[in-house]
């Protein structure tokens, strides 16, 4: 088994962090995205980011896609339904059939 070697990155905004892979994200440019409430605090970050990169930033928006739509989304996996699933619910909303 080989693991990856880490390297020193700086940031636009001058955080230095360490990543093995070659994804841009800064984890504390990220920490400091995160939402504090919402249906957007409870996921992950590449979750959160699939969902706005797709333009869906509210309960109405997420509505209007099916849950086979919403798991295309790059960043965005199975585990993320459940949570998604009873935001939706609260809000007497469901995904699109």
């Amino acid at each position: 088994m080989t693991t990856s070697k880490k390297t020193l990155r700086t940031c636009v905004e001058g955080h230095k962090y360490y990543k093995s892979s070659d994804c841009p994200t800064c984890p504390t440019c990220e920490q400091e995205r995160k939402p504090e409430n919402g249906f957007l605090s409870l996921l992950s970050a590449p979750a959160r980011r699939a969902l706005e990169n797709n333009g869906i930033k509210s309960l109405e928006e997420l509505s209007k896609y099916s849950e086979k739509e919403i798991l295309q989304f790059h960043g965005m996996g199975p585990a993320s339904l459940p949570k998604l699933r009873s935001a939706l619910i609260e809000k007497g909303l469901s995904f699109k059939n």
